[in-house]
């Protein structure tokens, strides 16, 4: 019977050592993979900016694009020729045609 005690505190061990290593290994993949989240969360973030920036711009862009338009079809405005745009520079006088 002795050695039979002896088996089952060995087989009790074993399984103690076991479980440790086991403990340790689940603790190092949940800080890698924790980790690995706040690199994707950081991402997500600067990808949110981004997207806001660019839904900005492109409010922007078709807010003026809108507006000439406008300009074009109720007012009947158009771009001047060349020779009839006058460009003012400061400091430096009145340039025509440029």
């Amino acid at each position: 019977m002795k050695w039979v005690r002896a088996i089952f505190l060995a087989c009790l061990g074993i399984s103690v050592v076991a479980s440790g290593i086991a403990v340790a290994y689940v603790k190092y993949l949940s800080r890698k993979n924790f980790v690995e989240l706040q690199g994707l969360r950081a991402e997500r973030d600067r990808i949110d900016i981004e997207w806001g920036r660019l839904q900005i711009e492109e409010a922007a862009l078709s807010n003026q694009a809108r507006m000439e338009a406008q300009a074009r079809r109720l007012l009947s405005m158009r771009m001047p020729a060349p020779e009839n745009v006058i460009v003012l520079r400061a400091g430096n006088g009145i340039t025509e045609n440029h």
